[in-house]
């Protein structure tokens, strides 16, 4: 139930490659997803009935989208049909019996997840995974793998209506990796102590034989790991932390850097990545990879060739000398990154940021504020006006009208608008050779990139 979202349909991959027939349900089937459970083979019936348990499974995986006054899931519990969460069933079913390694963190948690899988891949340990987004070097976000490693992109969201603890915390992690801890997820959060109080949870879930990784850079990760004291390793730009990173530099094709552990040089090359935020997350996969017996130098040799994650800073096209970029950038600190990330590769040019604020937190104004400073390292910012707030208290509501005049007292040339088609409208008729458009989302924005791509063809014909 709720199979269309990004960790559902993954878990409905694992199990169909694992011989089980697999169906699910979702309300409006979307894509990407939607897409892949297809060619899978996977029958999904579009909106949710109580008819749809008539051909009772075996077992029900229940998403955290689903209610407890969804029809689907009333009839579910007066049917006795065994029904479990999304982390209970991929450690049941694909994990439990491997050593699990989990990626927690407010930012970073896919793409890091996404670098560890491939370097246990590249060297040939062929580890299972299930990810947030889908890496290009598999063309897929999950994966059964036949050897004894489990990654697994652990998030600190709610796991179901019946279960409110993270998800994070019922994966059973061997190796544990926390990137950051800021405030999100507002709609389930009162505030950041929160939110802290649960990854302290998660650290003190690391067994003594096992390790946490932990962000040094970050005050808010040393406070958690301060009150908990495990046993645990560091990475981070900072001289006190046991994995660094030296002689960074953005060479325009990508980072080139020097790994040190403590004092000892242990690897060195240049990594196709775009921003100081993504070599700090290859620094942490690097160290990951030594935990489980890859030298720092083979990890640092397998990064050179990967590819991304998809919609992390993914070049969708270059049209008339225009590029255009997507990202699921959406909490303030990871849309300053990404926009500063894609300032140093492209010097020079203009840097045209659009941004759709879409997750429960963004639409409120708890960030309202925050997301001035975010986009200073653009040139023009246009902003869509969130949708969907019927039902958040007006003085809650986010403003990206408020934001794009905030922007404007800073000097910055900034736009709101109330729906997609006004932004392509805008777009088509201001981009210009050699402008870079930065599109920030976490959903299909109306597939606002390919039509920006259909219309400046339009427009060179």
């Amino acid at each position: 139930m709720g199979i269309c979202g990004t960790g559902m349909a993954s878990l409905a991959g694992l199990f169909h490659e694992s011989g089980f027939r697999v169906t699910g349900s979702d309300q409006g089937v979307y894509p990407p997803m939607s897409d892949l459970l297809k060619e899978l083979g996977i029958d999904v019936m579009n909106g949710y009935r109580a008819s749809n348990l008539e051909e009772r499974p075996d077992l029900v995986v229940v998403g955290n989208v689903i209610r407890r006054t969804n029809p689907e899931a009333v009839e579910l519990e007066h049917s006795g049909i065994p029904f479990t969460t999304l982390p209970d069933a991929i450690h049941r079913y694909f994990s439990g019996n491997k050593t699990r390694i989990v990626v927690a963190g407010t930012h970073g948690k896919t793409t890091l997840s996404a670098m560890i899988s491939w370097i246990l891949h590249h060297e040939g340990l062929e580890p299972g995974f299930m990810i947030g987004g889908v890496p290009l070097n598999f063309e897929r976000n999950y994966r059964l793998g036949t050897g004894d490693y489990f990654i697994i992109e652990g998030d600190e969201y709610d796991t179901a209506y019946f279960e409110k603890s993270p998800k994070f915390l019922h994966y059973h992690p061997d190796v544990g990796i926390i990137t950051s801890c800021e405030f999100d997820h507002g709609d389930i959060y009162d505030n950041l102590d929160q939110i802290k109080e649960k990854f302290r949870a998660f650290a003190q879930l690391i067994p003594s034989q096992g390790c946490l990784i932990v962000n040094w850079d970050d005050d808010t990760v040393r406070q958690i790991v301060d009150r908990v004291n495990p046993q645990f390793e560091s990475y981070g730009f900072g001289g006190s932390s046991n994995w660094t990173v030296q002689g960074a530099e953005d060479t325009g094709r990508g980072m080139i850097a020097t790994v040190r552990r403590g004092a000892e040089e242990v690897a060195w090359g240049t990594l196709p990545i775009l921003g100081f935020h993504n070599l700090v997350n290859a620094l942490a996969a690097i160290a990951v990879a030594e935990k489980v017996g890859i030298d720092p130098q083979k990890a640092m040799d397998a990064l050179a060739s990967y590819r991304g994650v998809k919609r992390r800073q993914e070049v969708l096209a270059e049209e008339a000398g225009i590029v255009i970029m997507e990202d699921f950038a959406h909490h303030p600190t990871a849309v300053k990154l990404t926009c500063e990330g894609v300032r140093s590769r492209y010097p020079g040019k203009r840097l045209v940021a659009v941004f759709e604020p879409r997750t429960n937190t963004s639409r409120r104004a708890f960030f309202q504020s925050d997301y001035v400073p975010a986009f200073l390292s653009a040139d023009l910012i246009v902003l869509r006006e969130p949708r969907d707030v019927q039902n958040i208290v007006p003085g809650d509501r986010f403003s990206s009208e408020k934001l794009a005049t905030d922007l404007m007292s800073f000097g910055k040339d900034a736009r709101a608008f109330g729906d997609t088609d006004q932004i392509v409208e805008f777009l088509s008729g201001s981009l210009e050779g050699g402008d870079i458009v930065l599109i920030m989302s976490t959903g299909s924005f109306d597939t606002l990139g390919a039509r920006v791509v259909t219309a400046l063809k339009e427009r060179e014909k």
